[in-house]
């Protein structure tokens, strides 16, 4: 019998998490100068998480520069 896709195990490196641990969220709370030793590490105030996305290049982009750079080629 096959799995589900839903129930497969993906790859979790891949995606941005929303939640942190509390370990990776005091070592963001020291990058922003937040955090000092004597804090007790609960009730720890809230990090944001900033999700990265990567923008596509338009194929009409790259068509006018090469439509572009072929006119020049032939000047030469």
């Amino acid at each position: 019998m096959t799995m589900d896709r839903s129930l497969r195990v993906r790859k979790t490196t891949v995606r941005n998490r929303s939640v942190l641990t509390r370990a990776e969220r005091i070592q963001r709370l020291m990058a922003l100068d937040r955090w000092t030793d004597d804090q007790s590490p609960l009730g720890l105030p809230k990090v944001r998480v900033q999700k990265i996305t990567v923008k596509k290049k338009k194929k009409q982009k790259r068509a006018e520069a090469a439509q572009q750079q072929q006119p020049a080629k032939k000047g030469k």
